[in-house]
């Protein structure tokens, strides 16, 4: 009977002294970074730990003696980005958790492929996406607008908010450049609980774009890689 539990005692003390090594470095890490660490894992690799924390993954080693920010793991083997799949899966989110109430829709042919953008109306990047996005078909595309760039984004999103046709007004100011109706007579709280909601997502920059299995892509996209992720998820 010792025999049998022997084995499953030393996996306890294991497993327990990994706990601490990892409450140890959160700990640590918070302390130093002053922000709340969201987890800590061991990444495989070096003796390394995986951190996350503000929408980053750091690594250090048990004693945090060193951190690097922004370095890429890359699997010698396999050659795979380690870091690049991480982040995949710790900022994905419920798709349908998504507030799509609070997004301008459109939907170009059948609608049945889903997009959804974060975006601010005075990103020139933004202003990019959207006239691609124009050529995609069979699609439906959310677009929150999150003013994050200046007061006068703000100021444009409620504009496009109480437009009539919210997404002519979208199209209009990104793709022609023409100003929306100096309107914000309307109910304009979804563009503040917008803000808020991308915050709790980490979302510090536009455009952000998010995919109905959950991924998340920040940054401008090419079109075709866009298609693709579409067109994998039929």
């Amino acid at each position: 009977m010792f025999r049998k539990l022997l084995p499953l005692t030393l996996l306890l003390v294991f497993a327990a002294s990994a706990l601490a090594d990892e409450a140890d470095i959160r700990r640590m890490m918070e302390a130093k970074l002053g922000s709340k660490v969201e987890s800590v894992v061991k990444s495989g690799y070096l003796g390394l730990y995986e951190v996350y924390a503000d929408g980053n993954i750091f690594y250090t080693d048990e004693k945090v003696s060193a951190i690097m920010l922004g370095a890429q793991l890359i699997d010698a083997k396999t050659m795979k980005n380690v870091t690049e799949e991480r982040m995949k899966k710790l900022t994905a989110i419920k798709f349908n958790e998504l507030p799509l109430e609070r997004a301008v829709k459109q939907v170009r042919g059948d609608g049945k492929r889903v997009l959804v953008t974060f975006e601010d109306p005075n990103c020139g990047y933004c202003k990019r996406l959207a006239k691609d996005l124009l050529k995609l078909d069979n699609v439906t595309v959310f677009t929150f607008l999150y003013p994050i760039l200046s007061e006068d984004s703000v100021r444009k999103s409620r504009q496009i908010w109480c437009s009539a046709d919210r997404a002519k007004a979208w199209n209009d100011w990104m793709i022609d450049a023409k100003a929306p109706p100096a309107k914000e007579d309307c109910d304009v709280t979804a563009i503040a609980r917008n803000q808020e909601f991308g915050r709790k997502l980490n979302i510090s920059g536009t455009p952000t774009l998010f995919f109905t299995d959950g991924e998340r892509v920040p940054g401008a996209v090419p079109l075709a890689r866009i298609e693709q992720k579409l067109n994998q998820l039929r």
